[in-house]
């Protein structure tokens, strides 16, 4: 496949020279290889809950199983479960197993292992290019573009100047506000404290990797897109509840993705968010990530554990 092309480009709107090359591709996403199949993953970031974030296992491992297979296939699919939790204090440890190679196909397993125990398990396909004359998407939503919107970092700000903010929200936006996290985000039609109790469970905001990726592989886009995929998107599911519960264990469960066009990382991209479904301490979310063009880049979907407390609870005492 030809690499990515972006309408960014073609408007001039392409990477200065000297850009800082991405972080997520020259530590995050940056594998050590042991043998054969065998590569060994550190961390770059860890969420406050002090436990990996799931979207630097899935993209490590995307990275792991795209080195098995040759430079005419690229991902289509990857289905994943996370089964241990990770350890932040430990390296990752992946094994890929050569499951199939066809003529069109190629399916690759890949297990993550801490502790002399998997903590995570894949299967990724990948597929040579294919023309066909059967083609649809979805229409991407109308919202403003990326240079209108307020960055992740100005948001947070606003909502913390509101008198009327709770402390409950201000604790936890100055913690959202103390991470630094490798990719840039901008919330579209952002709620305003009074509107939190009347929320969706939807969400839209921009994405992209901070600094430098390039045209490149588009192996590497594809994984960058996996680790940015799991990024808040589990949270979807608790958008209409979080002012009367407080979340008091979160973690996915299983995540799929299924790659449909070319695209860049590194350039904006709509990443539309939405759980039709939340019972029995579970929460299902779909997303899709959408070029600046209108061309529906990836989709996801996860689902995930989600118990609860009420903020309101009193002592039985």
């Amino acid at each position: 496949m030809s690499p990515p092309q972006d309408p960014e480009d073609e408007q001039g709107g392409g990477d200065p020279p000297g850009d800082l090359r991405s972080v997520l591709v020259t530590s995050v996403l940056n594998l050590e290889p042991l043998d054969e199949d065998l590569f060994r993953g550190t961390h770059y970031w860890v969420p406050s809950t002090e436990r990996l974030f799931g979207g630097q296992i899935v993209g490590q491992a995307l990275v792991a199983a795209a080195k098995s297979v040759s430079e005419d296939v690229h991902v289509h699919s990857l289905h994943c479960y996370f089964v241990r939790t990770g350890d932040p204090k430990v390296p990752v440890l992946y094994q890929v197993e050569r499951t199939r190679t066809g003529a069109s196909f190629s399916v690759r397993f890949v297990k993550a292992v801490q502790h002399g125990r998997p903590i995570f398990i894949c299967q990724a396909s990948f597929q040579k290019a294919q023309p066909s004359p059967v083609q649809h998407q979805f229409s991407m939503p109308a919202v403003p573009p990326p240079e209108e919107v307020v960055g992740r970092e100005d948001f947070i700000d606003q909502f913390l100047r509101d008198p009327e903010l709770q402390e409950r929200y201000r604790v936890g936006l100055n913690r959202i506000a103390a991470q630094e996290v490798p990719i840039e985000i901008k919330v579209v039609n952002p709620s305003t404290p009074s509107q939190l109790k009347k929320m969706e469970p939807k969400q839209m905001f921009w994405v992209r990797a901070r600094g430098y990726i390039g045209e490149g592989d588009m192996k590497m886009h594809c994984c960058v897109a996996a680790y940015i995929s799991d990024f808040a998107f589990l949270g979807t599911a608790m958008l209409p509840h979080h002012w009367k519960y407080k979340v008091g264990f979160m973690v996915s469960l299983d995540h799929s993705m299924w790659f449909h066009a070319p695209f860049r990382a590194d350039h904006w991209m709509l990443y539309e968010c939405e759980s039709p479904w939340a019972g029995g301490s579970r929460g299902l979310v779909h997303g899709r990530l959408w070029r600046q063009d209108g061309v529906l880049a990836v989709s996801c979907a996860q689902e995930g554990v989600i118990r609860v407390k009420p903020w309101d609870s009193t002592s039985k005492l």
